[in-house]
């Protein structure tokens, strides 16, 4: 340790552990809502029972749930407990939500939240999860050291003067890298401040906004280059998460956090 041969290791505090918690308990039960439903729409097509509507979980959807009738008192039995797992999920989600955005509200880290949801694709959810995993964003000394930590970074297969880059390396925290490619899908579409993102940005000085927009017109035009190239979507979306992370460190160094 005298020597500096020692490297420091981030230790997150008892309430950031706890935020991070519930927002992992939210995302576990999003994943068991999609689960549920997929077994009740399977269970229907099994049937050849299906929904002649547009779109599925609404209203309509619902209500044409509740007239479902299954050819014998069995299947019907089935079909009622899948809908009440689904119903019993959302429900779930529901209430962790509720307590996230209540709890997040006397957080520490609550400042750099509502900072970052200036970017675009960085709405609440996503804000939450970057910032309850990745805790205090400033204790990176650089933007690289943010993209390596996530695993968005290509691999390196070099040999002599011969450089080979492979996919990404998935290293560190997946569920931050998760959350990161979500909110990149945004960027697909031409730069616009929307009417949701003006309402973000109106509460916060003048600096972050200009960095959003900074945000925008780079990655927006980065992905329009990269679809010209002929790269998969896939590809372009993980290339604007990982420049997104670097938008979002330059964000929190200039939040104020208490320890």
């Amino acid at each position: 340790m005298r020597s500096g041969d020692l490297t420091p290791v981030y230790v997150p505090a008892v309430q950031d552990e706890a935020i991070r918690d519930l927002s992992r308990a939210r995302e576990d039960t999003l994943h068991d809502l999609k689960t549920a439903k997929f077994r009740l729409k399977a269970f229907l097509l099994r049937h050849d029972i299906r929904y002649t509507g547009r779109a599925t979980w609404g209203p309509a959807h619902l209500r044409w749930l509740s007239e479902v009738v299954c050819p014998t008192p069995a299947q019907q039995i089935v079909f009622q407990e899948y809908v009440r797992a689904v119903t019993e999920h959302t429900e779930r989600l529901q209430r962790l939500e509720q307590e996230l955005h209540e709890q997040v509200t006397a957080w520490r880290l609550c400042p750099v939240v509502d900072a970052l949801q200036a970017l675009r694709g960085v709405q609440f959810t996503v804000a939450v999860t970057t910032v309850a995993e990745l805790g205090d964003l400033t204790r990176f000394a650089n933007p690289r050291q943010l993209m390596n930590y996530l695993g968005l970074t290509p691999a390196e297969y070099s040999s002599g003067e011969r450089r080979r880059q492979g996919g990404i390396t998935k290293t560190g925290n997946s569920h931050a890298r998760r959350a990161l490619v979500e909110g990149a899908w945004a960027y697909r579409y031409p730069a616009k401040v929307s009417r949701h993102l003006q309402l973000r940005l109106e509460k916060l000085p003048k600096p972050i906004q200009d960095v959003s927009w900074k945000a925008q017109v780079r990655l927006c035009k980065r992905y329009r280059q990269l679809s010209a190239r002929g790269k998969n979507p896939n590809q372009i979306v993980v290339a604007i998460a990982r420049e997104l992370s670097a938008f979002m460190w330059a964000i929190a160094q200039q939040v104020p956090v208490t320890a």
